[in-house]
Protein backbone atom coordinates (compact mmCIF):
# COMPACT_ATOMS: atom_id res chain seq x y z
CA UNK A 1 0.00 0.00 0.00
CA UNK A 2 1.41 3.39 -0.88
CA UNK A 3 0.85 6.20 1.71
CA UNK A 4 0.90 9.62 1.22
CA UNK A 5 1.75 11.81 4.61
CA UNK A 6 1.15 15.66 4.71
CA UNK A 7 1.82 17.94 7.39
CA UNK A 8 3.45 21.47 7.69
CA UNK A 9 5.89 20.11 10.01
CA UNK A 10 8.16 17.09 11.27
CA UNK A 11 10.27 16.70 14.16
CA UNK A 12 13.33 17.35 14.21
CA UNK A 13 13.52 19.67 11.29
CA UNK A 14 10.33 22.00 11.84
CA UNK A 15 7.95 21.56 14.97
CA UNK A 16 5.46 23.89 16.98
CA UNK A 17 3.74 20.78 18.99
CA UNK A 18 3.06 16.62 19.33
CA UNK A 19 2.29 16.97 15.39
CA UNK A 20 5.62 16.90 14.60
CA UNK A 21 6.28 13.74 16.69
CA UNK A 22 3.79 12.28 15.16
CA UNK A 23 4.93 13.01 11.45
CA UNK A 24 8.28 12.03 12.65
CA UNK A 25 8.02 8.73 13.88
CA UNK A 26 4.45 7.37 12.17
CA UNK A 27 5.59 6.79 8.84
CA UNK A 28 8.57 4.63 9.43
CA UNK A 29 6.69 2.77 11.90
CA UNK A 30 4.31 2.06 8.45
CA UNK A 31 7.20 1.62 6.70
CA UNK A 32 8.51 -0.53 8.76
CA UNK A 33 5.32 -2.93 9.13
CA UNK A 34 5.18 -3.40 5.03
CA UNK A 35 3.96 0.06 3.76
CA UNK A 36 5.67 2.49 1.04
CA UNK A 37 5.47 5.55 2.73
CA UNK A 38 6.56 8.94 0.92
CA UNK A 39 5.80 12.38 3.20
CA UNK A 40 4.74 15.93 1.48
CA UNK A 41 6.01 18.82 3.31
CA UNK A 42 6.21 22.67 2.82
CA UNK A 43 9.61 24.00 1.18
CA UNK A 44 10.56 25.94 4.77
CA UNK A 45 13.75 26.81 5.15
CA UNK A 46 14.80 24.27 7.64
CA UNK A 47 13.15 21.43 5.52
CA UNK A 48 14.78 22.54 2.56
CA UNK A 49 18.12 22.75 4.62
CA UNK A 50 17.71 19.11 5.85
CA UNK A 51 16.41 17.30 3.01
CA UNK A 52 18.91 15.26 1.20
CA UNK A 53 19.24 14.51 -2.59
CA UNK A 54 16.68 16.17 -3.32
CA UNK A 55 15.88 16.35 -7.20
CA UNK A 56 13.01 18.57 -9.16
CA UNK A 57 10.16 16.19 -10.11
CA UNK A 58 7.55 18.67 -11.78
CA UNK A 59 8.36 22.82 -12.21
CA UNK A 60 4.91 23.54 -11.82
CA UNK A 61 5.43 27.30 -12.49
CA UNK A 62 3.21 30.16 -10.92
CA UNK A 63 0.09 29.41 -8.68
CA UNK A 64 -1.42 30.84 -5.40
CA UNK A 65 0.69 33.55 -5.51
CA UNK A 66 4.35 32.06 -6.16
CA UNK A 67 5.69 33.17 -9.51
CA UNK A 68 7.72 29.60 -9.04
CA UNK A 69 6.81 26.69 -7.42
CA UNK A 70 8.71 23.34 -7.80
CA UNK A 71 8.07 19.73 -6.54
CA UNK A 72 10.81 18.23 -4.84
CA UNK A 73 12.32 14.36 -4.23
CA UNK A 74 14.57 14.23 -1.67
CA UNK A 75 14.91 11.26 1.31
CA UNK A 76 14.61 12.36 5.29
CA UNK A 77 17.84 12.76 6.73
CA UNK A 78 17.92 9.73 9.60
CA UNK A 79 14.79 7.32 8.41
CA UNK A 80 16.11 8.29 4.52
CA UNK A 81 12.27 7.92 3.62
CA UNK A 82 11.33 9.42 0.39
CA UNK A 83 9.90 12.96 1.13
CA UNK A 84 8.29 15.80 -1.73
CA UNK A 85 8.82 19.65 -0.93
CA UNK A 86 7.08 21.74 -2.59
CA UNK A 87 9.72 24.97 -3.14
CA UNK A 88 7.52 28.08 -3.42
CA UNK A 89 10.11 30.68 -2.17
CA UNK A 90 7.43 33.43 -1.84
CA UNK A 91 5.58 31.41 -0.27
CA UNK A 92 7.71 29.65 2.37
CA UNK A 93 11.19 31.31 2.43
CA UNK A 94 10.89 33.23 5.31
CA UNK A 95 11.61 34.15 8.55
CA UNK A 96 9.89 33.14 11.79
CA UNK A 97 7.89 30.57 12.41
CA UNK A 98 5.87 27.81 10.00
CA UNK A 99 2.61 30.30 10.81
CA UNK A 100 2.96 33.11 12.36
CA UNK A 101 5.95 35.78 12.10
CA UNK A 102 8.44 36.47 14.46
CA UNK A 103 6.35 39.31 16.16
CA UNK A 104 3.40 36.13 16.32
CA UNK A 105 1.00 37.22 13.81
CA UNK A 106 -0.64 35.32 11.40
CA UNK A 107 1.52 35.29 7.86
CA UNK A 108 -1.18 37.15 6.33
CA UNK A 109 -1.15 34.91 3.38
CA UNK A 110 -1.27 31.40 5.31
CA UNK A 111 -4.17 30.26 2.75
CA UNK A 112 -2.53 30.10 -0.73
CA UNK A 113 0.66 28.42 1.54
CA UNK A 114 -1.61 25.72 2.97
CA UNK A 115 -4.21 25.02 0.09
CA UNK A 116 -0.62 25.02 -2.18
CA UNK A 117 0.32 22.44 0.24
CA UNK A 118 -3.17 20.52 -0.41
CA UNK A 119 -3.26 20.86 -3.66
CA UNK A 120 0.02 19.58 -4.63
CA UNK A 121 -1.12 16.34 -2.52
CA UNK A 122 -3.89 16.13 -4.45
CA UNK A 123 -2.32 16.04 -7.81
CA UNK A 124 0.14 13.18 -6.30
CA UNK A 125 -2.88 11.52 -5.88
CA UNK A 126 -4.63 11.89 -9.20
CA UNK A 127 -1.04 10.76 -10.92
CA UNK A 128 -0.25 14.02 -12.07
CA UNK A 129 2.62 15.34 -10.64
CA UNK A 130 4.90 11.98 -10.27
CA UNK A 131 4.31 9.17 -12.83
CA UNK A 132 6.35 6.82 -11.04
CA UNK A 133 4.36 6.57 -7.21
CA UNK A 134 1.02 7.39 -6.99
CA UNK A 135 -0.35 6.85 -4.06
CA UNK A 136 -3.40 4.88 -2.64
CA UNK A 137 -4.10 6.92 0.54
CA UNK A 138 -3.12 10.78 0.97
CA UNK A 139 -3.02 11.31 5.41
CA UNK A 140 -3.32 14.64 5.73
CA UNK A 141 -2.53 15.79 9.09
CA UNK A 142 -4.66 18.98 10.98
CA UNK A 143 -6.23 21.80 8.85
CA UNK A 144 -2.75 22.19 7.26
CA UNK A 145 -3.09 19.34 4.57
CA UNK A 146 -6.71 19.60 4.76
CA UNK A 147 -7.68 21.02 1.58
CA UNK A 148 -5.82 17.63 0.21
CA UNK A 149 -9.40 16.05 0.85
CA UNK A 150 -11.20 18.81 -0.59
CA UNK A 151 -8.90 18.91 -4.20
CA UNK A 152 -9.51 15.06 -3.95
CA UNK A 153 -12.99 15.23 -3.91
CA UNK A 154 -13.54 18.21 -6.55
CA UNK A 155 -11.38 15.55 -8.86
CA UNK A 156 -13.86 12.55 -10.21
CA UNK A 157 -10.67 10.33 -11.41
CA UNK A 158 -8.74 9.99 -8.14
CA UNK A 159 -9.18 6.61 -6.54
CA UNK A 160 -6.64 7.10 -3.99
CA UNK A 161 -8.25 7.36 -0.78
CA UNK A 162 -7.93 10.18 1.66
CA UNK A 163 -7.57 9.87 5.53
CA UNK A 164 -8.14 12.98 7.99
CA UNK A 165 -6.14 13.16 11.54
CA UNK A 166 -7.75 15.68 13.85
CA UNK A 167 -4.63 16.88 16.35
CA UNK A 168 -6.09 19.27 17.66
CA UNK A 169 -9.94 20.52 16.92
CA UNK A 170 -8.81 24.35 18.17
CA UNK A 171 -7.28 25.16 15.65
CA UNK A 172 -9.22 25.23 12.40
CA UNK A 173 -7.98 27.84 9.38
CA UNK A 174 -9.76 29.66 9.34
CA UNK A 175 -10.01 32.53 6.70
CA UNK A 176 -12.20 35.65 5.36
CA UNK A 177 -14.98 34.10 2.51
CA UNK A 178 -13.69 36.91 -0.08
CA UNK A 179 -10.87 34.90 -0.74
CA UNK A 180 -12.59 31.87 -2.01
CA UNK A 181 -11.40 32.53 -5.32
CA UNK A 182 -8.26 32.20 -4.93
CA UNK A 183 -8.59 28.39 -3.88
CA UNK A 184 -10.04 27.01 -7.34
CA UNK A 185 -12.39 24.97 -6.21
CA UNK A 186 -16.07 24.19 -7.84
CA UNK A 187 -18.47 26.56 -6.44
CA UNK A 188 -20.30 23.55 -4.57
CA UNK A 189 -17.60 23.42 -1.94
CA UNK A 190 -18.64 27.40 -1.12
CA UNK A 191 -21.69 26.30 1.08
CA UNK A 192 -22.37 24.36 4.15
CA UNK A 193 -22.20 21.09 3.01
CA UNK A 194 -19.16 22.36 1.80
CA UNK A 195 -15.94 24.81 3.72
CA UNK A 196 -18.09 27.49 4.89
CA UNK A 197 -18.07 28.05 8.60
CA UNK A 198 -20.21 31.29 10.10
CA UNK A 199 -19.46 33.63 6.96
CA UNK A 200 -15.51 31.91 6.79
CA UNK A 201 -13.42 29.68 4.87
CA UNK A 202 -12.50 26.43 7.37
CA UNK A 203 -9.84 24.22 6.21
CA UNK A 204 -10.58 22.30 9.45
CA UNK A 205 -13.68 21.68 7.93
CA UNK A 206 -12.39 20.42 4.35
CA UNK A 207 -11.15 17.51 6.42
CA UNK A 208 -13.72 16.80 7.87
CA UNK A 209 -16.07 16.59 5.04
CA UNK A 210 -14.55 15.44 1.95
CA UNK A 211 -11.48 12.83 3.57
CA UNK A 212 -13.14 9.04 3.23
CA UNK A 213 -11.74 8.38 7.33
CA UNK A 214 -11.52 10.77 9.87
CA UNK A 215 -9.68 10.19 13.11
CA UNK A 216 -8.48 12.27 16.33
CA UNK A 217 -5.11 10.91 18.15
CA UNK A 218 -7.22 9.03 20.96
CA UNK A 219 -10.72 7.13 20.88
CA UNK A 220 -12.29 9.71 23.80
CA UNK A 221 -10.97 12.83 21.62
CA UNK A 222 -12.79 11.47 18.79
CA UNK A 223 -16.41 10.85 21.03
CA UNK A 224 -15.84 14.50 22.89
CA UNK A 225 -15.24 16.18 19.74
CA UNK A 226 -18.95 15.42 19.17
CA UNK A 227 -20.10 17.51 21.80
CA UNK A 228 -20.54 21.13 22.31
CA UNK A 229 -18.43 21.27 24.86
CA UNK A 230 -15.37 20.19 22.93
CA UNK A 231 -16.38 20.73 19.43
CA UNK A 232 -15.58 24.07 18.92
CA UNK A 233 -18.47 24.64 16.71
CA UNK A 234 -17.68 21.96 14.20
CA UNK A 235 -19.57 18.91 16.54
CA UNK A 236 -22.63 18.92 13.94
CA UNK A 237 -20.32 17.86 11.07
CA UNK A 238 -18.16 15.55 12.93
CA UNK A 239 -21.89 13.70 14.37
CA UNK A 240 -22.55 14.10 10.63
CA UNK A 241 -20.02 11.64 9.50
CA UNK A 242 -21.03 9.04 12.18
CA UNK A 243 -19.21 5.73 12.35
CA UNK A 244 -16.60 7.12 9.71
CA UNK A 245 -14.96 9.42 12.71
CA UNK A 246 -12.52 7.25 14.88
CA UNK A 247 -9.23 7.38 16.97
CA UNK A 248 -6.38 5.73 17.41
CA UNK A 249 -3.69 6.23 20.20
CA UNK A 250 -0.64 8.02 19.25
CA UNK A 251 2.67 6.23 20.26
CA UNK A 252 6.08 7.55 20.91
CA UNK A 253 9.43 7.51 19.04
CA UNK A 254 11.04 4.42 21.57
CA UNK A 255 14.68 6.00 19.25
CA UNK A 256 14.33 9.47 21.04
CA UNK A 257 12.43 8.80 24.30
CA UNK A 258 14.37 5.95 25.74
CA UNK A 259 15.94 6.19 28.97
CA UNK A 260 17.66 3.42 28.98
CA UNK A 261 19.65 5.16 25.97
CA UNK A 262 18.89 8.96 26.37
CA UNK A 263 22.29 10.59 25.89
CA UNK A 264 20.51 14.04 27.13
CA UNK A 265 20.22 12.81 30.81
CA UNK A 266 22.23 12.90 33.55
CA UNK A 267 22.53 8.67 33.93
CA UNK A 268 20.69 5.82 31.36
CA UNK A 269 18.12 3.29 33.62
CA UNK A 270 15.49 1.07 32.25
CA UNK A 271 12.44 -0.89 34.44
CA UNK A 272 15.00 -3.51 36.59
CA UNK A 273 17.75 -0.58 36.76
CA UNK A 274 16.18 2.62 38.29
CA UNK A 275 19.52 3.99 40.23
CA UNK A 276 19.89 6.04 37.58
CA UNK A 277 16.67 7.93 38.15
CA UNK A 278 17.53 8.87 40.88
CA UNK A 279 20.83 10.35 39.85
CA UNK A 280 18.49 12.10 37.43
CA UNK A 281 16.88 13.83 39.87
CA UNK A 282 19.75 14.98 41.98
CA UNK A 283 20.95 16.83 38.75
CA UNK A 284 18.41 18.42 38.24
CA UNK A 285 18.21 19.92 41.28
CA UNK A 286 21.31 20.94 40.95
CA UNK A 287 21.29 22.31 37.53
CA UNK A 288 18.30 24.32 38.00
CA UNK A 289 19.37 25.38 41.87
CA UNK A 290 16.73 23.50 43.60
CA UNK A 291 17.10 21.96 46.84
CA UNK A 292 18.69 18.83 46.63
CA UNK A 293 15.92 17.61 49.35
CA UNK A 294 15.07 13.70 48.83
CA UNK A 295 11.72 14.18 50.76
CA UNK A 296 10.49 16.85 48.33
CA UNK A 297 8.26 16.03 45.71
CA UNK A 298 9.81 17.17 41.92
CA UNK A 299 7.01 17.91 39.45
CA UNK A 300 7.71 18.77 36.60
CA UNK A 301 5.42 21.06 33.69
CA UNK A 302 6.76 20.84 30.25
CA UNK A 303 3.84 22.40 27.81
CA UNK A 304 2.82 25.22 25.95
CA UNK A 305 1.88 27.82 28.76
CA UNK A 306 -1.76 28.44 28.28
CA UNK A 307 -5.18 28.14 29.72
CA UNK A 308 -6.29 24.72 26.93
CA UNK A 309 -3.17 23.24 28.94
CA UNK A 310 -4.49 24.02 32.63
CA UNK A 311 -1.58 26.05 33.32
CA UNK A 312 -3.50 28.55 35.21
CA UNK A 313 -4.27 25.65 37.31
CA UNK A 314 -0.75 24.66 38.51
CA UNK A 315 -0.28 28.39 39.29
CA UNK A 316 -3.67 28.62 41.47
CA UNK A 317 -2.30 25.40 43.26
CA UNK A 318 1.18 26.03 43.76
CA UNK A 319 1.60 28.59 46.74
CA UNK A 320 -0.21 25.90 48.96
CA UNK A 321 1.93 22.77 47.59
CA UNK A 322 4.97 24.63 47.49
CA UNK A 323 4.43 25.10 51.69
CA UNK A 324 3.81 21.33 51.99
CA UNK A 325 7.28 20.85 50.44
CA UNK A 326 6.38 19.81 46.85
CA UNK A 327 8.89 21.62 44.15
CA UNK A 328 8.21 22.88 40.96
CA UNK A 329 10.36 22.72 37.51
CA UNK A 330 8.60 24.31 34.31
CA UNK A 331 9.33 24.99 30.86
CA UNK A 332 7.33 26.40 27.84
CA UNK A 333 5.99 29.07 25.75
CA UNK A 334 3.20 30.65 25.43
CA UNK A 335 0.52 33.45 27.06
CA UNK A 336 2.61 36.59 28.02
CA UNK A 337 0.41 36.63 31.33
CA UNK A 338 1.16 32.87 32.09
CA UNK A 339 4.72 33.39 31.09
CA UNK A 340 5.11 36.40 33.82
CA UNK A 341 2.98 34.60 36.60
CA UNK A 342 5.79 31.30 36.51
CA UNK A 343 8.49 33.76 36.87
CA UNK A 344 7.17 35.47 39.68
CA UNK A 345 6.35 32.48 41.28
CA UNK A 346 9.99 31.37 40.72
CA UNK A 347 11.13 34.35 42.06
CA UNK A 348 8.89 34.03 45.47
CA UNK A 349 10.38 30.29 46.30
CA UNK A 350 13.40 30.13 45.48
CA UNK A 351 14.85 26.82 45.54
CA UNK A 352 11.27 25.66 45.26
CA UNK A 353 10.69 26.87 42.06
CA UNK A 354 12.77 26.89 38.61
CA UNK A 355 11.21 28.50 35.53
CA UNK A 356 12.39 28.22 31.67
CA UNK A 357 10.74 30.19 29.25
CA UNK A 358 11.73 28.75 25.89
CA UNK A 359 11.51 24.99 24.73
CA UNK A 360 15.12 22.99 24.93
CA UNK A 361 14.98 19.51 23.36
CA UNK A 362 17.58 18.50 25.65
CA UNK A 363 16.32 20.43 28.81
CA UNK A 364 12.99 18.30 28.38
CA UNK A 365 14.20 14.90 28.20
CA UNK A 366 16.19 16.25 31.61
CA UNK A 367 12.98 17.30 33.22
CA UNK A 368 10.83 14.33 31.96
CA UNK A 369 14.12 11.77 33.49
CA UNK A 370 14.44 13.88 36.56
CA UNK A 371 11.24 14.31 38.18
CA UNK A 372 9.10 12.15 40.34
CA UNK A 373 5.70 13.15 38.50
CA UNK A 374 4.28 15.22 35.28
CA UNK A 375 1.67 17.15 34.96
CA UNK A 376 -0.67 17.47 32.43
CA UNK A 377 -3.82 19.11 34.05
CA UNK A 378 -5.54 20.06 30.66
CA UNK A 379 -8.51 21.30 30.02
CA UNK A 380 -8.42 19.34 26.73
CA UNK A 381 -6.17 17.34 25.16
CA UNK A 382 -6.46 15.53 21.64
CA UNK A 383 -3.86 13.02 22.98
CA UNK A 384 -1.16 14.09 24.87
CA UNK A 385 2.25 12.70 24.29
CA UNK A 386 3.79 14.64 27.48
CA UNK A 387 2.35 12.09 29.87
CA UNK A 388 3.10 9.14 27.61
CA UNK A 389 7.01 10.57 28.03
CA UNK A 390 6.61 10.53 31.76
CA UNK A 391 5.11 6.81 31.52
CA UNK A 392 8.15 5.55 29.65
CA UNK A 393 11.11 7.74 31.93
CA UNK A 394 9.28 6.50 35.40
CA UNK A 395 7.67 9.34 36.30
CA UNK A 396 4.18 9.12 36.85
CA UNK A 397 1.72 11.82 35.07
CA UNK A 398 -0.76 14.07 36.69
CA UNK A 399 -3.65 14.27 34.57
CA UNK A 400 -6.75 15.85 34.36
CA UNK A 401 -9.75 12.69 32.48
CA UNK A 402 -9.90 14.08 29.23
CA UNK A 403 -8.93 13.06 25.69
CA UNK A 404 -6.04 10.92 25.54
CA UNK A 405 -5.39 11.56 29.04
CA UNK A 406 -7.74 9.53 30.16
CA UNK A 407 -6.85 6.83 27.37
CA UNK A 408 -3.53 6.39 29.09
CA UNK A 409 -3.21 7.04 32.40
CA UNK A 410 -5.15 4.15 34.51
CA UNK A 411 -5.76 5.46 38.43
CA UNK A 412 -8.32 3.89 41.15
CA UNK A 413 -7.17 -0.11 41.15
CA UNK A 414 -4.09 0.00 43.18
CA UNK A 415 -2.48 -3.24 40.90
CA UNK A 416 -3.02 -1.62 37.70
CA UNK A 417 -2.32 2.51 38.81
CA UNK A 418 -0.37 4.03 36.93
CA UNK A 419 -0.58 7.89 37.40
CA UNK A 420 -3.43 10.23 39.35
CA UNK A 421 -6.24 11.09 37.59
CA UNK A 422 -8.51 14.03 38.59
CA UNK A 423 -11.76 15.06 37.00
CA UNK A 424 -12.71 19.04 37.23
CA UNK A 425 -10.54 21.68 36.35
CA UNK A 426 -10.29 23.52 39.45
CA UNK A 427 -6.52 24.11 41.41
CA UNK A 428 -8.29 22.28 44.21
CA UNK A 429 -8.88 18.97 42.56
CA UNK A 430 -5.14 19.04 40.80
CA UNK A 431 -3.82 20.25 44.19
CA UNK A 432 -5.78 17.00 45.83
CA UNK A 433 -4.43 14.99 43.07
CA UNK A 434 -0.94 16.09 43.93
CA UNK A 435 -1.16 15.19 47.55
CA UNK A 436 -2.05 11.84 46.56
CA UNK A 437 0.99 11.21 44.66
CA UNK A 438 3.28 12.80 47.86
CA UNK A 439 1.63 10.04 49.60
CA UNK A 440 1.89 7.14 47.87
CA UNK A 441 5.32 8.40 47.29
CA UNK A 442 6.59 7.78 51.13
CA UNK A 443 5.77 4.18 50.35
CA UNK A 444 9.00 3.48 48.63
CA UNK A 445 7.59 -0.01 47.48
CA UNK A 446 4.50 0.63 45.90
CA UNK A 447 5.73 3.52 44.23
CA UNK A 448 8.14 1.80 42.42
CA UNK A 449 5.74 -0.86 41.47
CA UNK A 450 3.80 2.12 40.27
CA UNK A 451 6.84 4.00 38.09
CA UNK A 452 7.93 0.08 36.75
CA UNK A 453 3.96 -0.51 35.58
CA UNK A 454 3.98 2.33 33.34
CA UNK A 455 7.73 2.18 32.15
CA UNK A 456 6.78 -1.34 31.14
CA UNK A 457 3.34 -0.66 28.61
CA UNK A 458 4.45 -0.83 25.20
CA UNK A 459 3.88 2.84 24.06
CA UNK A 460 5.39 2.27 20.56
CA UNK A 461 4.06 3.35 17.03
CA UNK A 462 3.67 -0.56 16.31
CA UNK A 463 0.12 -0.90 17.39
CA UNK A 464 -1.03 2.34 16.00
CA UNK A 465 0.45 1.23 12.51
CA UNK A 466 -0.96 -1.71 12.42
CA UNK A 467 -4.47 0.38 13.22
CA UNK A 468 -3.88 2.62 10.66
CA UNK A 469 -3.43 0.21 7.69
CA UNK A 470 -6.57 -1.61 8.67
CA UNK A 471 -8.31 1.78 8.19
CA UNK A 472 -6.70 2.68 5.46
CA UNK A 473 -8.39 -0.40 3.89
CA UNK A 474 -11.19 0.45 5.32
CA UNK A 475 -10.83 3.89 3.59
CA UNK A 476 -9.85 2.29 -0.18
CA UNK A 477 -12.88 0.56 0.40
CA UNK A 478 -15.75 3.29 0.93
CA UNK A 479 -13.86 5.28 -1.93
CA UNK A 480 -14.46 2.57 -3.95
CA UNK A 481 -18.19 1.89 -3.13
CA UNK A 482 -19.00 5.61 -3.01
CA UNK A 483 -16.64 7.88 -5.41
CA UNK A 484 -16.96 11.39 -4.99
CA UNK A 485 -16.12 13.83 -7.80
CA UNK A 486 -17.41 17.22 -8.76
CA UNK A 487 -21.09 16.14 -9.44
CA UNK A 488 -20.86 14.50 -5.68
Amino acid sequence: MKVLHVAAEVYPLVKTGGLADVTAALPPALAEAGADVRLLLPGLPAILDAVQSARTVVDIGACFGALRVRLLLGRMPGTQLPVYVVDAPHLYRRRGGPYQADDGTEWPDNLQRFALLGWVAAHLAADDADPAWVPDIVHAHDWHAAMACAYMADHAATPAAAVFTVHNLAFQGLFPSQDWALLGLGSRFMAPSGLEFHGQLSFMKAGLKFADKVTTVSPSYAREIATHEFGCGLEGVVRGRGADVSGILNGIDEAVWNPAADTAIARRYDRDQLAGKQACRRALQDTLGLAVDPHALLLTVVSRLTSQKGLDLVLAALPALVADGVQFAVQGTGEPALEAAFRNAAQAHPGRVAVHIGYDENRAHQLVAGADVIAVPSRFEPCGLTQLYGLRYGTPPVVRRVGGLADTVADGDPASQTGFVFDAATPGALEAAVRRAQHLRRDAAAWQALMQRGMAQDLSWAGPAQAYLALYGQALAARAAAPRGPGA
